[in-house]
């Protein structure tokens, strides 16, 4: 591709090419964003739909635009209610990205530091360079404290990292939509793999995709997220929660038998200690019940005909009180000697 530009001497809007680069923003969006930064000051009163109207960006597209430059930190809003009851909405567009806490220092008026500082020399003297490619850093690496210029590539082993089950495919999924709940967690897919197996170890101790997700965006820190890798690997590391209790092994159930009792045939399943029985529970039952019948028509009868009970030793006194048996050995008289 041949180059050819000549830098205008007037006229011109500055514009970082981390704004302009960004795969974040829309063409709508970065449009729009630099013909406001270039509006005089007596135009920036107007309302932002106002401009976008006037630059042909309206309806759906106005609507996504907002939308972008609003989630990525470019574009706040304030609704406030006057002292009449009439709304009014204030709009903050920036050219960088601001914290919630530094758009709220802007719009107070505390002026925020210089990312670059000006120059000593106006216009740099010197002889003219070849263009210089590549000198932008990206904007969506990490950080690092000892890395202020991190490769742009993964290294081998990163780049060789390819998800191989349900699982890891899931756990990069959660990574990547974390940037809709907030830009500062912006994630690369090489970003993503990096963290795969320390999210796959919440999806194995039965967490599920929506719960992590919500744990990882939980309570962000009120300054921002500097270095979005380094902040979720801490998270899934220090928040993981405690392995499942192990499921303790259930006995096979017993054979089923078949029952020896009256009746249709049927089967059942010996109960824990009832190893060698042949009836079931009901037939037991039955059987026990009849031979108490049985056996207190015996006593009845034997007690209709004046039969002293007997125990199974064959005393006939076993059930008789003891004053009473007293007295019928006295009137029975002297036994043998």
């Amino acid at each position: 591709m041949l180059w050819h530009a000549i830098a205008p001497s007037r006229g011109y809007t500055k514009a970082a090419n981390e704004l302009v680069r960004t795969p974040r923003l829309s063409s709508d969006a970065k449009i729009l964003l630099l013909y406001v930064q270039g509006l005089p000051d007596d135009r920036r009163g107007v309302a932002l739909s106002e401009h976008a109207r006037a630059l042909g960006i309206t309806g759906r597209a106005y609507q996504k635009a907002k939308k972008l430059l609003v989630a990525h930190g470019y574009l706040y809003e304030w609704r406030e209610q006057g002292g009449r009851g009439f709304w009014t909405t204030e709009q903050l567009l920036a050219n960088v990205v601001l914290t919630p806490e530094e758009a709220k220092g802007v719009r107070a008026g505390t002026p925020l530091p210089p990312a670059v500082s000006p120059g000593e020399r106006n216009p740099t003297v010197g002889h003219p360079r070849v263009r210089t490619v590549g000198r932008q850093e990206p904007v969506d690496e990490e950080r690092e404290k000892n890395a202020p210029r991190p490769p742009t590539e993964p290294t081998p082993d990163e780049a060789a990292l390819v998800t191989t089950g349900p699982e890891e495919a899931q756990a990069e999924r959660v990574l990547l939509s974390l940037r809709r709940a907030h830009h500062s967690l912006h994630l690369g897919v090489a970003e993503a793999r990096k963290l795969v197996r320390l999210a796959v170890a919440w999806l194995r101790r039965g967490v599920s995709a929506e719960e992590m997700r919500r744990v990882l965006v939980s309570d962000l820190p009120a300054e921002g997220v500097r270095s979005a890798v380094g902040f979720l690997r801490h998270r899934l590391v220090q928040k993981l929660p405690e392995e499942p209790s192990p499921v303790r092994p259930v006995a096979p159930p017993a054979p089923l038998v078949l029952c020896t009792g009256p009746g249709d045939e049927h089967l059942f399943r010996p109960g824990p200690g009832e190893d060698g029985e042949t009836r079931c529970g009901p037939c037991r039952r039955e059987a026990a019940r009849a031979a108490w019948d049985e056996a207190r028509a015996a006593q009845l009868a034997a007690e209709a005909a004046g039969v002293p009970e007997q125990d199974a030793d064959g005393d006939p006194y076993a059930h008789t009180p003891w004053r009473e048996r007293v007295a019928a050995v006295r009137q029975a008289g002297p036994g043998p000697t």
